[in-house]
């Protein structure tokens, strides 16, 4: 039995406009995004909320699920990272941050739907005043064979 890839295109449409989102192969560049986290409760299931970012399979609204609760080991995050875009669009990877620092790192190594190929270096910055946690780094989506 032969299985076919397909690429599929998915639009969102935003108040402003159409945005055609899709992820085509190899695929790489510079990452910035902003995340909120007024939600987050420390606990395995919690998320934060992106607001913004450069990539536009990574929506404002996108989510950030930890699966490990924090403070485990004592002063950080270090965690299991699901990257939800909704519509079954998701991101595997594992994040570390101190909460002593407010730095720390998320890497990212494959996914499903348009995160398929998908992977991530990203460092984290918390701006513990604004509440707003910063995400920069690169990113590629690899061809799927």
């Amino acid at each position: 039995m032969k299985i076919k890839a397909l690429t599929t295109s998915f639009a969102i449409v935003l108040l402003a406009g159409a945005a055609s989102l899709s992820a085509s192969p190899d695929k790489k560049g510079d990452f910035h995004g902003l995340k909120e986290c007024s939600q987050y409760n420390f606990l395995p299931g919690g998320f934060c909320t992106f607001t913004s970012s450069n990539l536009d399979a990574i929506p404002a609204g996108t989510r950030v699920y930890y699966d490990q609760a924090a403070n485990i080991p004592t002063g950080m995050l270090d965690s299991n990272v699901i990257l939800d875009a909704g519509q079954g669009n998701r991101a595997i990877g594992r994040c570390s941050v101190s909460f002593a620092t407010g730095l720390g790192l998320c890497a990212f190594t494959d996914g499903l739907g348009q995160f398929a190929g998908f992977s991530a270096r990203i460092d984290v910055r918390i701006d513990f005043q604004s509440g707003i946690t910063y995400w920069d780094g690169t990113y590629s989506f690899d061809k799927v064979k």
